[in-house]
Formats: C-alpha cells, structure tokens, sequence
C-alpha cells in the first residue's frame, strides 16, 4: 500500500516537473484562469451588485470597532490632561510654598530670629529647613513625573489624531462605495431599460399583450374595409356612361339659343 502512494507520489512530482519543463504549465494556468473568468462572466450582473452591497454592509462593523477604539483613546486623553493641569496646579502651588519657606530662612537669617510660626504653631530653623527640603525633593519627583506625563500625553495625543484619520478616511470611503455602487445600479438600469425598449424598468407583460390585442384588432378591420372596398360598386347619381341623344342637345340649344345660324345648324348636323 504505502510502495503504491509512494509511487503515485513519484508520479505526480515527476509529471509537474515535465509540465515546468516543457512550458506546458502555461497552457493549465491560462485554462484555470479562462474557466474562472467564464464563471465570473456568467455570474448575473444584479447578483453581484448585491454581493457589492452586502461587503460594503460587512465594513460597518470594522468602523464601528475603529470608532469605539477612538472614542475610548478620545476619554483617555482627556483624562490624562486633566490629571496633568491637576499636578501642574500642585506644583505651583508647592513651588510658591517653598519659595516662601526659603524667604523666611533667608530673612530670619538677616534679622537674628530662630522661630517660625505657622499657623499658631512655632517651629525651629531646623525644622523649617528639613521641611523646606522634602518639599524641595516631592517638588522635583513631581515635576520630572508631570513631564513624562506630558510627553505621554504628546504621543497618545498624535496617535489619536492618526487614528481619527483613518476612521474619517474609512467613512469617506465608505460613502464613496455607496455612492459608486448607486451609479453603477442607476447605470444598470438604463441599459435594461434600453434592452426593454420601456420606458420604466418594470414587467411589461400585461402592456405586450395589451398591445398584440390592440395589434389583433386593428388588423381585424383593416381586413373587414378592404373586403367592403372590394365587394361594393362605385356609383354615383349621373351615369357618366349614358349618351345624350342629338335631339335632347338640339332642343336645349333651340330653347336658350347658342347663336348660330341655321346653315350651321344643317353643317353640324350632317
């Protein structure tokens, strides 16, 4: 058994080869590819306007994705340059603080006065300056971390901004889809209706046969006033065939008098 796939197996590989060889792979590739256009040209134009239809419909999704992604990265920024002024409130006002400290040292040291008093309470120069110090040391934490917070906020603020592109670069794309795929059916339309020879893309059945009735009709008495026309004689109230006999002429030109002599008379009776 396995001797035999082993074997048709051999086969297969060494008839490949023979076809890259003599060019004969070509001939399959062209007949794969005329056969899968055939298929593709028998496909009714209608059944793929509606397969058009529905992958566009198959894009809403994806954008709504995109657009939840970017909403969630739009609450994000927001909140990240929030927490941002909120620390920038904190530093400076922990910067006025030390600040402050710093010129009370410095004017203690000038007057002589080693107490402070804050808020009803005295505190040594000792004191102040170990506080002045850790307040000087938090300051500094916090301002080198609001800086990385901005630099944070910088770059999400960019990536934001792209991601906004795209998602109005896809909606674009999307309406001219919808708009092309509207031309295309429009322009389908006209040629039914030119193929038709209608002037309202819709079935014409009952207007063809009301038509061939019409048709039917008319040919019908057509018929029945060539038969009338054939069958009747054409008569009229003078017999234009009928000769008027000599004397009927001559008494009505003796009656109302023509004006010739009787010698003309004799001649043109003879």
């Amino acid at each position: 058994m396995f001797k035999k796939l082993a074997m048709v197996g051999i086969l297969g590989v060494v008839g490949a080869g023979a076809l890259l060889a003599t060019g004969s792979w070509s001939y399959v590739k062209t007949g794969v590819h005329s056969a899968h256009q055939s298929v593709r040209d028998s496909v009714p134009i209608k059944w793929e306007i509606k397969r058009a239809r529905d992958m566009i419909s198959e894009l809403q999704p994806e954008i709504r994705r995109n657009a939840e992604i970017v909403a969630r990265e739009e609450v994000a920024v927001k909140r990240l340059s929030e927490e941002i002024g909120n620390k920038e409130t904190l530093l400076s006002k922990g910067r006025s603080d030390i600040m402050r400290l710093k010129g009370d040292l410095e004017s203690a040291s000038q007057s002589g006065s080693v107490h402070f008093t804050y808020k009803g309470r005295k505190f040594s120069e000792q004191q102040v300056r170990e506080d002045l110090s850790n307040r000087f040391k938090q300051f500094q934490v916090h301002e080198q971390t609001m800086d990385k917070l901005k630099q944070v906020l910088s770059a999400r603020q960019r990536n934001l901004e792209a991601s906004s592109r795209k998602l109005e670069g896809m909606l674009a794309a999307k309406r001219e889809l919808e708009v092309e795929i509207e031309n295309i059916q429009a322009r389908l339309t006209l040629v039914e209706v030119a193929q038709t020879n209608s002037p309202i893309a819709l079935d014409d059945s009952q207007l063809s046969s009301t038509r061939k009735l019409l048709d039917e009709i008319g040919t019908r008495i057509d018929v029945a006033e060539r038969m009338i026309a054939s069958e009747g004689a054409l008569q009229g109230s003078i017999d234009l065939d009928e000769t008027t006999s000599p004397e009927l002429i001559d008494e009505i030109s003796d009656y109302f008098g023509d004006g010739r002599s009787d010698v003309e008379r004799l001649v043109s009776a003879q």
